[in-house]
Formats: structure tokens, sequence, C-alpha cells
């Protein structure tokens, strides 16, 4: 029964039994009863042993029912007498000796003898693993635990025990529901657990049989098998303030007894079965303290492998290796956690905890594997899987054939191998990746090299197979290594222990998801140097084993990169970490290795990291969700590998005007014909994404399904080419992606009949041909044979038995059953086995039928076995073609890259055009946008444009001023993504555009510190305006927004001024300068490269408000209007007026500018002037510091100026 309050039973109301003989048990009376005689107890309850039941209590219905069996064959229990206290025995009641005898333990206390029947005979439990297995979590069918909660319900209940609320509540009771899951699990066949001893029936002692003879006085020490008072505790526990104190003597409760059966698993720490795990090392012994300590694994002494049963020790000989990972292990149709892994399924996920003998369990069905192992994947977690590599009766068959060649034990374990770990940077399988967009996982090697820091990086796109090779030396600052992690986002990193600086790893955590998985590799062990790394690729033989010296097979830039040791030993860590995966061979074989260069100058405009950041590229500032990006507007691709190719589109904008104009030349072509792009989008839009699927052929993990779906879509895309060919003929750009498309269809022509594709839709298997695979046929004729032999049997028995009624039935595994109708009067041979029967009919086995059956599960097996080599024939001869498909996907990826441009041209609305380049290579920078708006926001209606105009006659650099929140950001924000829009190929949001193409954009914008990197405010200010310094050319575009706020008006407005000076001067790069510090437009009124502009206004001054009116103008700003923005604000006017007094008395920069005004009516000249005529006249002045001929040119111009 359910537990009450204090360890107190709770039992139906009933009336006491009577008593004869002797003092009754308790006196009736008007006195109210109190605290201590409630306790009261008979003494002889007291002294009898806490087993006795007296023998004329009322049987608990509960207690007498019990669970009817699955077999409608029942015979009445001889091991169990029906009492007298139950007026009927349950049809089924026998068969409760064969339930397990841990059912229901929740609702018994210990020590307590009910009087339901005895459970004499227990069944027999065989730990040889069998196909039982694989119905671990089934619901037993026909009468099940459904059908005992029927049983017991009020509503449905037909005897005459009837329940009130409370114990049908606790027949309810959440507790009850712990062990539910009981009822759908069946012995474990992998265990071998100790022979338990069959309990005897204990006979009742005469003392429980006869009534107490008299009451005494006890204390409030309740026996457990004491009877329950007639009414409620809630009603005996009354006070009555009349009533004179109890001086009955108060005894302590003694600590309840613990219980004497074994603890189920799942209610203890896993430390208290394996006591190793109360204090973990890992496989060296180094406690989590410990410098070394190696997370992943875990040290299980070696005297503790001899007490796990055969199924523990396969568990934790793949789990001390994957310690950290979540292991699901196979088990018939489910996958299973153990231990710490179900813990924190069960704590994560609210998985049902259960037991698998001496490990605590939670399971999950095969079919949602994918489902629950992305929910781990999704919490940072790693996934190993565990596969079976036979079924039950695979096992029997090698058992057969192999017999006498192992050790018993063994044999009873089916075997299983880890298949695959998963982790969030490794997904191959398109079930489980969630997003088009690639995901890699980059090794990372660092070191020195003439004191500067060098790079190896090795990082692969496990979904496609596609490694990139990447070696640099670089800067003090990091930029190349910066701008890696901001284009790349790795979703996992391996990193070598002790080989990182400090300034590297800050540049990951604060560039780097949050989810991102950190590994660090032993060096030289896992973390493989170079010599290590070239071994291992020779000895794996991952490329051509044909070739004598195997390193003319490997791919060109393997070839290439052998002797850079940064960027192989990177490689070799790279390998040594997929190899843990059990997918490196799948991947490496393919050959796909390509360089990869952060920053390419050469050939394209540069977008450093902090430049994405800034401008948004990617993610936006405000959540970091691609919600008003660039790259969300500009994606419009209908295939996933055409959205990855985008992405390296917009990472690596074109600098070479000859190539923009070919691309702006096909999608003009797209936008004059529609045709195309319909036609493509119709026909293309359901594509799959075969640009993974093809890498899963490879590895021979494809399903068939998505075989076939391969197989249509480059049928699609055949028939799709066939009818662009006529379009775009000639040296466009159009023209030689249709030039360039392989001919699929000689290609894909042996593959039309090669299968049945609606076989392998359906059931998942390849059905070749007749005649195309002679193992396939040979094994088909044989399971054809067994079923004609089949039907001779069935005919046969129809004739001895006189009945065409006798039919075969399947009952769960046991298949192909003659099943007999009762009304049959023919004689059932002897020899004929029953295997079950309901009130209809029996079934029955005879022992032709029993070989037939066997022997066709055998051929069956036997069958699949051909199905899958046949799978992986099928996959080997497609991946011969594997360059043509890959060709053919980089066609396709490259049309809807411009389709997807041509489409976000047109969506631009209007003003919207195609931007001229100016190709002289001699030419004067420039940049003029007529009418831009911002291409991110909603910008036909409300959003107001702005004329850009840098280099060519004008400046080359805007001072630009203007109250807070005027629109300063925006307009520096909008001309970098009008410049990158242009060079990707886009129209821009402008009625007129000429440009010449920018090398790199470099920026510097919005306040912010870098905690994570220990810099302060100002220090990242420095720290990018050093690299724009550094790097800026004349073809560079450069956005300075409120450079020296971070520090005080001294060093800000000198720091601003001398670096305003430098890039106007000596650099020469065009950009804009925005500030509040006005003394410098009064600086660098006459320099002919400076231009000063400011955002408009209009301002009521009486009421301290301001109208921003976000128009770029010439001029200065009278001033930041900053009380008039506390204002409206809701800054107290009080705290207003004091700043205003304080500002007027104290401002820095505006008495910087009072004082140049007084100085420019004497001699004056700017500092910038002066300190470079200064460096000009020095005699010993290195390379470094000497001025160049154009800013010569520049000081001549702005001394004329003066």
């Amino acid at each position: 029964m359910p537990r009450g309050i204090e360890g107190n039973e709770i039992a139906t109301p009933r009336l006491p039994p009577k008593k004869t003989g002797g003092a009754s048990s308790q006196k009736p009376g008007p006195k109210q009863q109190t605290l201590a005689g409630f306790f009261s107890r008979p003494a002889a309850a007291a002294k009898a042993t806490p087993s006795a039941v007296p023998a004329k209590r009322p049987v608990s219905s509960i207690a007498s029912r019990e669970l009817p069996r699955a077999n409608s064959d029942v015979t009445p229990s001889t091991s169990s007498p029906p009492t007298t206290s139950s007026p009927h025995t349950a049809p089924g009641a026998s068969q409760s000796s064969t339930l397990t005898d841990g059912r229901n333990k929740e609702n018994e206390t210990p020590g307590t003898v009910y009087s339901s029947p005895t459970r004499k005979a227990k069944k027999p439990v065989s730990y040889a693993e069998s196909d039982e297995d694989e119905d671990v979590f089934k619901p037993l069918s026909g009468n099940g635990r459904a059908a005992k909660r029927r049983r017991i319900s009020s509503k449905d209940s037909d005897d005459e025990f009837g329940f009130d609320a409370a114990t049908q509540a606790a027949m309810e009771d959440p507790e009850d529901h712990d062990d539910g899951l009981s009822d759908f699990l069946v012995p474990d066949d992998d265990e071998e657990a100790k022979p338990k001893s069959k309990a005897k029936p204990k006979k009742p002692s005469p003392a429980a049989s006869s009534p107490p003879a008299s009451v005494k006085p006890h204390s409030p020490i309740r026996e457990e098998s004491e009877e329950m008072p007639v009414t409620s505790t809630a009603q005996q526990w009354k006070f009555d303030p009349n009533e004179p104190p109890s001086d009955l003597p108060w005894r302590p409760i003694p600590p309840k007894k613990a219980p004497t059966g074994k603890q189920k698993a799942h209610m203890s720490d896993p430390d208290k079965r394996y006591p190793w795990l109360a204090q973990i090392l890992d496989a060296d012994r180094h406690a989590p303290d410990h410098a070394d300590y190696d997370p992943r694994t875990v040290f299980i002494p070696p005297g503790a492998w001899n007490n796990f049963s055969a199924f523990e020790k396969q568990y934790w000989e793949i789990k001390q290796k994957f310690w950290d990972t979540i292991v699901f292990f196979k088990k018939g149709k489910f996958y299973e956690l153990y231990e710490n892994d179900a813990t924190i399924g069960h704590q994560l996920f609210d998985l049902k905890l259960t037991d698998r003998v001496n490990m605590r369990m939670v399971g999950v069905p095969e079919a949602s594997l994918d489902h629950w192992a992305n929910q781990f994947v999704a919490k940072g977690y790693k996934i190993a899987r565990v596969d079976q590599m036979e079924s039950a009766l695979s096992k029997d068959m090698r058992e057969r054939e192999e017999k006498g060649k192992k050790d018993k034990k063994e044999d009873k374990i089916i075997r299983r191998e880890l298949a695959a770990v998963l982790t969030s940077g490794t997904l191959v399988d398109g079930g489980m990746l969630q997003d088009d967009m690639a995901t890699y996982c980059a090794a990372i090697k660092e070191t020195e090299r003439d004191e500067r820091p060098c790079f190896g990086i090795a990082f692969v796109d496990t979904a496609t197979a596609q490694f990139h090779l990447a070696e640099f030396v670089d800067d003090a600052d990091l930029t190349r290594f910066e701008t890696f992690v901001a284009q790349i986002r790795p979703g996992e990193l391996l990193l070598e222990k002790g080989g990182m600086s400090a300034r590297a790893l800050r540049i990951l955590k604060s560039n780097t998801a949050p989810t991102t998985l950190w590994n660090w590799l032993k060096p030289d062990k896992e973390f493989l140097t170079a010599d290590k790394t070239r071994m291992k690729i020779d000895g794996e033989g991952y490329f051509d084993k044909s070739v004598e010296d195997r390193i003319d097979a490997w791919p060109g830039v393997l070839r290439e990169a052998k002797e850079k040791e940064n960027v192989f030993s990177a490689m070799g860590a790279l390998i040594w970490y997929l190899t843990t995966l059990k997918i490196e061979r799948d991947l490496i074989t393919l050959g796909n290795f390509t360089w990869y260069d952060p920053i390419r100058k050469a050939s394209s405009l540069v977008l450093d990291g902090q430049s994405l950041i800034n401008l948004e590229i990617f993610a936006n500032t405000f959540d970091g969700s691609t919600e008003g990006t660039l790259f969300s507007m500009l994606n419009r691709c209908i295939t996933p590998f055409g959205k990855r190719m985008l992405r390296q589109w917009v990472c690596h904008p074109l600098a070479d005007a000859r190539k923009i104009n070919q691309r702006f030349d096909a999608i003009d072509a797209l936008n004059a014909d529609g045709t195309v792009m319909d036609r493509f989008t119709a026909s293309l839009s359901r594509l799959p994404d075969l640009e993974r699927l093809i890498s899963r052929v490879h590895a021979g993990r494809c399903k068939a399904q998505d075989f076939v779906r391969v197989l249509e879509g480059f049928e699609q895309i055949e028939y799709t080419m066939s009818m662009l060919g006529s379009f775009g003929a000639g040296d466009g750009m159009l023209g030689q992606l249709i030039a360039n498309m392989p001919n699929l269809a000689g290609t894909l022509e042996p593959w039309k009949e090669a299968f049945d594709r609606t076989q392998a839709k359906e059931e998942g298997l390849f059905i070749p041909q007749p005649g195309v695979e002679s193992d396939f046929d040979e094994s088909q004729g044989r399971i054809d044979e067994i079923l004609h032999s089949l039907d001779e049997l069935l005919n046969r028995a129809r004739k001895s038995l006189g009945s065409s009624a006798i039919k075969f039935t399947d009952n769960g595994k046991e298949i192909y059953q003659l099943e007999v109708p009762i009304k049959v009067k023919g004689a059932i041979p002897k020899s004929w086995k029953q295997m079950s029967a309901t009130k209809q009919c029996k079934r029955w086995y005879s022992p032709e039928l029993e070989a037939l059956v066997q022997d066709l599960k055998e051929a069956q097996e036997t069958h699949g076995q051909v199905v899958k080599l046949l799978a992986g024939k099928f996959f080997a001869r497609f991946d011969e073609d594997y360059s043509v498909w890959l060709a053919a996907v980089k066609v396709i990826a490259q049309l809807d890259c411009l389709i997807s441009l041509a489409k976000a041209s047109t969506a631009l609305g209007v003003p919207s055009c195609r931007p001229e380049f100016i190709e002289d290579d001699n030419a004067r920078s420039v940049l003029q946008f007529t009418e831009l708006r911002h291409p991110c926001i909603e910008t036909t209606t409300t959003f107001i444009p702005n004329d850009v105009i840098l280099g060519g006659e004008a400046p080359a650099i805007t001072l630009l001023t203007g109250a807070n929140a005027a629109g300063k950001s925006t307009v520096l924000r909008m001309t970098c993504v009008a410049v990158i829009l242009a060079q990707i190929g886009c129209y821009v949001p402008c009625e007129t555009a000429v440009m010449t193409p920018v090398d790199r954009i470099m920026s510097r914008l919005g306040a912010h510190d870098n905690i994570f990197a220990g810099q302060s405010t100002f220090m990242v200010e420095l720290s990018e305006t050093k690299k724009i310094l550094s790097e800026a050319t004349p073809r560079s575009l450069v956005i300075l927004d409120e450079l020296g706020r971070g520090t005080s008006s001294y060093d800000g407005v000198a720091v601003a001024q001398a670096v305003l000076h430098h890039i106007a001067t000596h650099v020469g790069a065009l950009g804009y300068f925005a500030t509040h510090y006005h003394s410098l437009n009064a600086e660098f009124l006459h320099h002919p490269e400076i231009a000063p502009k400011r955002m408009a206004v209009r301002v009521e001054q009486d009421i301290r408000d301001v109208t921003f009116l976000y128009k770029l103008e010439n001029g200065v700003a009278e001033g930041s209007y900053g009380m008039h923005c506390a204002a409206m604000c809701g800054i107290p006017d009080k705290v207003i007026d004091r700043a205003e007094q304080a500002a007027q008395s104290w401002e820095h920069t505006g008495k910087i500018k009072e004082s140049l005004e007084k100085a420019k009516e004497s001699t004056w000249l700017p500092l910038g002037l002066l300190s470079d005529i200064s460096w000009m006249l020095k005699e010993d002045s290195d390379e470094s510091t000497v001025v160049t001929e154009k800013s010569l040119e520049v000081l001549r111009q702005a001394i004329a100026a003066l």
C-alpha cells in the first residue's frame, strides 16, 4: 500500500475486527483521545514479530488482486489457496507466480506479510542475449499494466470491494508510476546475475493467528504490522484543553530500519555501486585538479573488471575512453544511456530513469535517435553511438560456426562497436544538420618566427568533406588571425596544450559562439608533428595505394603543404581527432583540399574581422542574429550549396574591375530576361543538398531514399541545363558557366534501370533487375525455395486435418505458425508443439515447419547482408564519377548566387543603379554616390538619402560633425555597405555611383571595451587605429567614428588630430572622420584633403528641443547639443542647468577653438604641418620617417591655402 505520513500506511477506513476472549483492545468512551492515547497499542502486538498479521484481518482488495497473464490459457494456482476473506479469485491469478519479484515493491512495507497469495515460483531468468532484447520498452501484448489499471479503476470495477477517494488516489500515486517502465522491460539477457534461491513460504506463527489478550499503555512507537485505527489520522489529531496531560513517559523515535532488499540502481549514486567513481581519475591516474588531467577518459581499476558482468564489461570498455561523451548504446530497437549519462538525460530532458540490472538507465527509441542526439548536441555535449554489429539470429549463426573456439561467456553478448562520435562541429548526417551554412572544425598551431606570430590552420566542413589549409605570419595585433576567426566562426576548435598565446586565445573567446567546443590535445601524441602526420597519411593509405610513391597520389595542395611545419602539424591534429570520431577515412579519401587566405589582397576587397563585426555583415550587434544584416538581405539562393558559396562571395568581394563588370553583365542579362530565373527557380527549388549527399555516398553511409534523391536531383539539373543551353551562349559569365557544365546525360544513363527506385523509396532497399547481381539473385532464389516449401507444407496440413481454414499466422517474432481453428476435428500429431492460442484457434509448430522457419530466418539474414553489400557496390560505382558530380554542383551554386544577386538588385527599389567602375590603375581614388540609402533598412519610404563624395576632384576625407543621434554613424556604415554591394556585384540603392575598386575597408566604430582581452575602451580604440595606420593604402576606405573619446579631452583631441593629419596627408585613403571635437575643424580648415561636413538639425533653444533632419550638408556643426539630448531623454532641468554652467566654464575643446581663432590673427601654422616640416629637416631621419612625394604635394597645397 502507498506510504502515509510518518511511515504509516494509508488504509481504507473499516470497522475493527471483533475480538473474542480477553479484554478488548480499545475501550470506547466519551472522553477525547489524547495524543499519547492515539499511539497506544496492545502489548501482545508489541511483542509480536514484525511479520505477523492477525488471521482475521480483512485482506486488502489491492493486495489480493493479481495481474492476469497475457496467455489466455489460465489454470488455478495450486501454490496459493484462496483465503476466506476473499470472496472470489480473479481469473489468471495463477500467473502471478511468473511475475518478476520486483513489481510494485514501492507499495509494500519491509517486514510486512500480506494475505495475498504466496509467490512460490519465480520465472527463471536467462542472461544469454536473445531477440527479446529488442522489445525492452515494448508494452506487453494482451493483459498488461493497462488491463490492471482498468480493473482497479473505480468507475470500471465490478467487484464488491469499493474504494474511497483516498484509496483511489493512492493507487494513482505518482510513486506508483515511477516503476511504470518495469511493465515494458524484459529481463536483461546481457547480464549474468547470481542465481537467487527460491523463497519458501513461511508458516504463520501461532501468536499471529490469535488476537491480543489485553491492552497496556505504551510508548508512541508503532509497529508497521499494527492495524490502523478506525477513524482517519486527521480526525484523531484533536486537542482538548480540559484534558489533563498524559503521564506516559516520552521515548525518542528510533531511526527507521534500512530496507532489507537490494536497493534499485537508479535510486543510488553510481559511486555507491562503482567505488572508483567516488574519486575520479583519468586514464593516466591524474586527478581533476592536475595540470595534465584529461576529462575525456576515466580510470577503472584492474580488479573492478572481475566484478563486471559481460554486458557491463562491454559498456565500460567503450565508456572509459569517452568519459565526457554521452554514449548511446544500441539495445534491440532502443538506444540506452547508462549511469552518469542516464542522470544527465533524466535531469535535462526528464527521460524515464530505470535500471538495467546493476546500472541506472534511460532509453529512447531507435527511430528518434537523431532528435535526441540533436538535443544533447545543442546543449554542448558530444554524442557517441554504439551500434549492434549483428542481430540475435546472426549471433546464433556465428556461435554455431565458431562453436568451441571462443569463451562461452563472450558468446552470450551481441557484438557492439563504436559506430560514430557526433559533435556540434563535425556533424555529417543531413538529418542532424540544422543549418544550410557550413560548420567548421579547425585545428590551430601557433609558433613564433622572427619574433612574429606564425599560424598554421587546417579546418574542415565535415558535411561536404571540404578541407582548407592556411599558413601565414601575422602582425603583432594578429589581424589575419582575427579575420580568419570572424570569417569562419568555427564550431569546434582543436588546440595544442600550452601552445597558444594569450592574445590568440582572447581573440578566439571573443569571436566564437558560446556553444563552440574547445578540445585541448596533447602535444606530439594527439596534436601530431609534421613528420608524424606524413607517416600517418602514408601508413593509412588514404589515397591511391597502387602508386609506388604514395606521395605522388596525394592531392596537389597536400603535397605543397607537407613541407610547411605548422600547417601540416595542424593537419595531423585534425586527422587524429577525426579518427577518434570514426569519420577520417570517409572525408580524407575524397581529396578535397584547398588553400585558404583570410586576407586576399591581390584579388579581393579585404574585410577584416573588426569590419565584419562593425558593419554587421553576418550578425547584428543587437542580439547576434542575422536579422538586418547584409548577408540576409543578399541571400535569396534556393540551394543550400548556393547559400554557402554566396557567403564566401560576401567574405571576399571582388577587387578587379573587369571581373566585377563581368558579374554585373550576367546580372543584367538575368534581369533582362526573367525566363532563366523563373525556370531555374521552378526546377531546382526543391533540390536536396547534393554537395553534402555526394560526400555521404562516398563514405558509404547514405540511405537508399537519399541515394534516389541524389540521382533525381542530378537528373533535374541535367534537364534544367538543357533548357538553358540556348541562353547566354558566348563569352559572358553565364555562357561560360553553361559551357562548363559537365555532360550529366551520359553519366546518369547507367543508373536509369540499375534498381527499382520505387522500392528503394518505400522500403529503403536496393532491388536490382534480374541478372544484374548474381549474389542477389542466388540469395533471393534461396528465399523463394523456402517460401515454396512452406506453401506445400500448408497444403499438406490442410489436407491431413481436413480444413481449408488452416493458415499461417505471425505472432511477434514467431512467424509462420500453423493456425488451426478450434472447430477442426482432425487429430493434431503428437510431434506438433503448441505456440499460442486464442478462444477461436490454436497455433502450432511441426518439426518440419520449425526447421523451415529457421532456414527462412537465416536466409533472410544472409539476404540482408547481400543487400547491404549491394548498396556498397552502388555507392562505389557512383563515387567513381565524384569529380563530375562536384563540378556540376559548383556550376549550379554559381548560377544560384548570380540569380540571388539579380533578385536582390531588383528588390532594392527605386532608385538603384549599376555602379560605374574606373579601371585605370593610376587614376585618383574616388567614391561618389548620389542620393544613397542604406540597403538593409526599409529605405523606399522614410529613409532620408544622402550624397557621398570622397576623392576625385573633392577632398579624400570628410570631417563629419553633428549632434548626438543625428545620424553620423548611419552615414558611415551606409557608405561601407554600398562599397561592398558594388564589389560583390549587386546594384546600389542610389541614383548614380562612380568609384574606383576599394582594396580594403577599415573601420573604427562605436565605443566598447574588451573585457576578455583585458583592454579598456581607449585601448580598443587605439588598437584598431593602429591597424588602420599600418595597413591602409590610397585605395582603402577608412571609417573613424569619435576617436579619442575613451580618454580625457586633452589626450583625445591630441590623438584625433594626429591620426587625422597622418591619414589625410601621408596615407591618402578615402574616408570619414566623425567627431565631437569641433576644434579639429579650425585645425584642418585649410587642409586640401579634408572637407568639413555636418548633419543638419533644427534647434529650439528655449525649450531645449532638437529636430534631427538626417541630411548631410557642408559646414561645421555649431555644437553637439548634448544638453538638448539630455532634456529629450528626461533628465531633470536643474541637473541640465548646472551642466550648462559647468560646460561654459570648463569645456576644454571649446577653449581650444577660441585659442586657435586668436592664433590665426597672428602668425599661426597647424601643428601637423609644423611636425612634417621638422621631420623633413632632420638629417638623421630613416626610411620610415621619409616624407613621400605625394605627401610633399599635400603639404605644398596646405601651405598655399594658408
